[in-house]
């Protein structure tokens, strides 16, 4: 199946590619962004157009910014890193927190030295809260991790469950409750740090990153029909299973790391973290591995298709890598102000 690239400027979008010139950041060449669901191709199209445009890669994936989480991750490999530079990959500990904000202030300063380089740099991955954060910093709430109310939430949860944890969230911040599912716990308690942080602004308020906008970007999506990327997650975690993925998993979790930590709580290492307890739950735990990873790259679908204004690319099996490069190297050449 020839590719093709399908615009889609919906009227949901959150943000506008127009370039305006009297935003502040304003960037004469507009900012590539490669995104899609898990194993739709990202990093094959990634490197493909490397060449063409002289990339280096900002990851966009917010859990292959941790060390020791290579397997499970999808985290590109040491050849495909060598082929082309990768910036925001193993910068931080399993034990590490790190917001959106953060990231979006670390990819702003990797987008600037690939730009003083005389590079092109793409921004390439999943994570929509970050592609949010840094299209759109005025959503972003400035507000310091408070720790010690982070402990009393947790102990919360595990005394009374998520539904406590939602109501309590609901008596502090009623929009922000009915914008959050009560399973998203720890989105949830970040809303009640948030509401309970004196003087923090709320999303949506001005903050100091306001300023920073990005208006002239080019985003170009991974379409795959359904019944082939539910067949390539299956694949992509049996191969994860072969490469030594609950080795990596152990080890993982001999670090003893805190129960707020991100990492922990990541795809497949949430879901296979009982198996080493009790290894015959094996199966049980691959299926809702499995699961979980379709119904996540459903939701990453939903939100790139609604909220940002994609170029949709069809692809398949067969799909021609170095020809889509092409067709992305054309509409950025097309696109620069």
């Amino acid at each position: 199946m020839a590719a093709r690239i399908e615009k889609n400027f919906g009227k949901r979008s959150i943000v506008k590619s127009q370039a305006r010139r009297d935003e502040p950041l304003l960037m004469t060449f507009p900012l590539i962004f490669i995104v899609g669901p898990t194993a739709s191709g990202k990093t094959a199209l990634a490197l493909a157009s490397s060449t063409r445009l002289q990339t280096e890669i900002v990851s966009m994936d917010s859990m292959q910014i941790y060390k020791s989480l290579d397997i499970g991750t999808g985290k590109p490999t040491p050849n495909e890193q060598a082929q082309v530079r990768h910036h925001l990959i193993d910068i931080k500990n399993p034990d590490e927190l790190y917001s959106a904000a953060q990231w979006a202030h670390d990819a702003r300063l990797a987008i600037a030295e690939i730009r003083g380089r005389g590079k092109t740099p793409v921004v390439v991955g999943g994570t929509g809260f970050y592609a949010r954060a840094l299209l759109q910093p005025e959503t972003l709430a400035s507000a310091p991790p408070d720790f010690e109310l982070r402990a009393r939430l947790q102990t919360e949860l595990e005394n009374f469950g998520a539904q406590s944890l939602h109501a309590h969230l609901r008596a502090v911040d009623f929009v922000a409750a009915q914008r959050l599912q009560p399973n998203d716990t720890r989105r949830v308690m970040r809303a009640i740090e948030i509401a309970q942080t004196p003087g923090a602004p709320t999303p949506g308020a001005p903050t100091p990153n306001s300023k920073f906008k990005i208006e002239n970007f080019l985003v170009f999506g991974l379409n795959l029909p359904r019944e082939l990327l539910y067949q390539r997650i299956e694949k992509r975690i049996e191969a994860m299973l072969q490469l030594g993925f609950m080795e990596e998993l152990r080890r993982l979790n001999e670090m003893d790391l805190p129960p707020n930590a991100t990492a922990i709580h990541s795809l497949g290492y949430k879901q296979m973290r009982p198996v080493l307890d009790d290894a015959t739950r094996f199966d049980e735990c691959l299926e809702t591995w499995k699961r979980d990873t379709r119904r996540y790259a459903k939701r990453q679908m939903t939100w790139f298709r609604h909220q940002l204004p994609t170029r949709w690319i069809e692809v398949d099996d067969g799909t021609d890598w170095p020809k889509i490069a092409d067709q992305i190297a054309f509409e950025y050449s097309k696109s620069v102000v």
